[in-house]
């Protein structure tokens, strides 16, 4: 019985050595693995939208949060690894709630004289490899991809992940595009009926994904079909909206809107024709001379709360389309391929003078501050695609400091990006927040991003359950790969 014993002992050990066993490929990034250790001297945002708190000690073991109090007080067990982290601020680690694995490839110079695309449309460049070394290197360490155009890739890079053979976030895997016709991507399918939309929701379910995405062409009864199988199978559908109205969209039981209204919502179109997406500037008889605080935006509010859709914020995208927006970073520069970078200097330098974008980009802010105070969800993501200037990872900074912009205070603006989105996902009692119990999920700042929310850009080491990643050499590990591959 004790030769048992033993030999039971000895299996489970070798079990558990093998599944904290790293690749060469994760742990040449890896600063922090001990079994426990302490962040001693922090500052705590917690992600719940409470007051950082200061001086306080975070106690790690075996992947979770075991305590958290003031450093004075803080009870560290005696075989624990102690690093000094006085003048640092700890949040819990980003839940992307709009990012991709791929990125526009080369826009500008796939637009020709005439400003049109070339046959057979629009095609955007996977990024297996960088995509999720800049999104866990700024932060996010749990991502929905909301949408995918090589979903086979996408499916292996979370599993690669899950399985610790390559860094990055843990991913709610979101299925191709449910799109109709016609499509200005090369590579998304056109819907043929409810039938179809049924279909593919099922496919992709058995071939494990998880969340689901509806975009710009789908009919009002392809969207209902898609809807009732997604929520068949325990999933949520999003959608980034245009022939079916945010109206139409919640009386039919979607999840989640993305981007916000002001720029996706064809509700207030005047000669809008059902599942019929409006050619040209969708915005320009609507939302132009449109007040947020106008009884039918007021009106769009309430159906949202009241039927718990959610909306997700990208504010990085449209602020691409602003003239001198955002501030040109090297950072970004350098991690993209020359190419790439020579794209979206050129798409920048396109960008008129008097464009309108800078006034739609401030009322989405006014809608999105206005949404959350009636108590609607809202979530936070970059989507980086549009002009190519906005990055993974670095565009999810970027999404938190525009939510200050709009209103919101530093620390409700990172409650947004992480206990919304954990809260969503259904994941709230896993992640999102730091407290006891909790996945040791998080992120170490150098600097208050409480006073100062450019400095959530300062981002010295990330943890993932309870391992600890070192941002800068992630960053450098993609420098001059976006675009490429």
């Amino acid at each position: 019985m004790r030769l048992l014993l033993l030999i039971g002992s000895f299996l489970i050990g070798a079990i558990a050595l093998a599944q904290t066993q790293k690749s060469s490929e994760v742990a040449t990034y890896v600063t922090v693995d001990s079994p426990v250790f302490a962040l001693k001297h922090v500052r705590i945002i917690d992600g719940t939208g409470a007051a950082a708190k200061e001086d306080q000690t975070i106690v790690i073991a075996n992947g979770k949060i075991q305590s958290i109090g003031p450093a004075a007080s803080a009870q560290i067990p005696p075989a624990a690894q102690q690093l000094e982290r006085s003048g640092y601020t700890v949040i819990p680690g980003l839940v992307g709630m709009h990012n991709h694995l791929y990125y526009t490839d080369s826009y500008a110079v796939q637009l020709g004289a005439n400003g049109k695309l070339s046959e057979p449309g629009l095609f955007v460049a996977e990024l297996p490899y960088s995509a999720p070394r800049l999104y866990l290197a700024a932060g996010v360490t749990t991502m929905r991809t909301t949408g995918s155009v090589e979903p086979y890739t996408d499916l292996k890079v979370k599993h690669r992940i899950d399985e610790n053979l390559m860094p990055g976030p843990a991913i709610d895997a979101t299925a191709p595009y449910l799109e109709g016709a016609p499509t200005r991507f090369a590579q998304m399918h056109e819907l043929t009926g409810p039938e179809d939309a049924k279909r593919l929701v099922d496919y992709w379910a058995a071939d494990g994904m998880t969340s689901y995405k509806a975009y710009m062409n789908i009919t009002r009864d392809e969207l209902a079909a898609a809807i009732q199988q997604a929520h068949t199978h325990k999933s949520k559908l999003t959608g980034h909206l245009c022939s079916v109205t945010w109206h139409e969209a919640i009386a039919l039981g979607i999840d989640d809107l993305e981007h916000g209204p002001v720029f996706t919502d064809t509700d207030f179109i005047s000669d809008k024709k059902p599942d019929i997406c409006p050619q040209g500037p969708i915005r320009s008889d609507s939302w132009a001379h449109l007040d947020v605080t106008s009884s039918q935006v007021q009106q769009l509010i309430r159906d949202l709360v009241s039927h718990h859709v959610a909306v997700t914020s990208t504010l990085p995208v449209f602020e691409a389309s602003v003239p001198g927006r955002p501030k040109l970073q090297q950072r970004v520069l350098e991690a993209m391929s020359a190419e790439s970078a020579q794209s979206y200097l050129t798409a920048r330098a396109r960008l008129s003078a008097d464009s309108p974008a800078a006034a739609f980009l401030h009322k989405e802010m006014e809608f999105e501050v206005a949404f959350a105070k009636a108590g609607g969800l809202l979530l936070a993501g970059p989507d980086p695609t549009g002009n190519g200037g906005v990055l993974p990872g670095f565009g999810d900074q970027r999404e938190i400091e525009l939510l200050v912009e709009a209103g919101f205070t530093p620390v409700e603006a990172i409650h947004i990006a992480t206990e919304n989105g954990a809260s969503y996902l259904g994941q709230q009692d896993r992640v999102g927040t730091l407290a006891p119990g909790k996945q040791a999920d998080l992120v170490v700042i150098k600097g208050d991003p409480s006073k100062n929310i450019g400095e959530i850009e300062n981002v010295e080491t990330v943890f993932k359950a309870g391992v600890g990643y070192d941002s800068k050499n992630l960053i450098d590990s993609v420098r001059g790969q976006v675009g490429i591959r």
